[in-house]
């Protein structure tokens, strides 16, 4: 739960205690805006503050499910040029992303990671529940695969955000993002699973 922003405390925390961390980070947004309203801490700009802070193992961030509609004709040129992987939504299409989590596990190697989880990553289809939702994403066996994908890793800590019930009288969104927090706290290290 929470908007986006929760995840910028949680990381100068971490980052205290590890040292810059690598990011697993499924959202529709790449979150590394500037500003909004003359505001520099907002839900879309989690990520450029924790750039700007050294809070991020820049060569150790994937961007998983990015879309949407953007003011710029290379939206995700700033990610790139920070060394982000950025994976389009559009790459993840009708297909398994368990290839891809092997690459992913290959690029975190066994340093410190966390995983970012905005529900909007997923398609609003399945995830109406929430305040910036855009079409085309992920389903629900991809998110698992993500997920999933991540077990073995180093993770010292995970998120899922931007669940707003309000939008879903269903509570499809709800249901989804409890089972997800659920996934991740089974690839948590120590934990042992069936």
């Amino acid at each position: 739960g929470g908007d986006h922003t929760i995840t910028y405390p949680i990381l100068q925390a971490l980052a205290a205690k590890h040292g810059p961390v690598g990011l697993v980070h499924v959202d529709a947004h790449t979150d590394t805006g500037e500003a909004a309203l003359g505001e520099q801490i907002y839900h879309g700009s989690p990520f450029r503050r924790c750039l700007q802070e050294g809070l991020l193992d820049r060569g150790r961030v994937v961007q998983i499910g990015i879309r949407g509609s953007s003011y710029d004709p290379d939206p995700h040129k700033y990610c790139r040029q920070q060394g982000f992987r950025v994976v389009p939504a559009e790459e993840c299409w009708m297909k398994s992303l368990e290839p891809l989590m092997r690459e992913v596990r290959e690029q975190m190697g066994d340093k410190p990671m966390y995983i970012s989880f905005d529900i909007d990553g997923l398609d609003p289809a399945y995830a109406p529940g929430t305040g910036t939702p855009e079409i085309a994403g992920l389903t629900p066996a991809q998110a698992l695969e993500i997920i999933r994908g991540c077990k073995g890793l180093n993770i010292v800590g995970c998120d899922l955000v931007e669940v707003a019930p309000m939008y879903d009288v269903s509570g499809n969104t709800a249901l989804l993002g409890a089972n997800l927090l659920f996934e991740m706290l089974c690839v948590l290290p120590g934990v042992k699973t069936l």
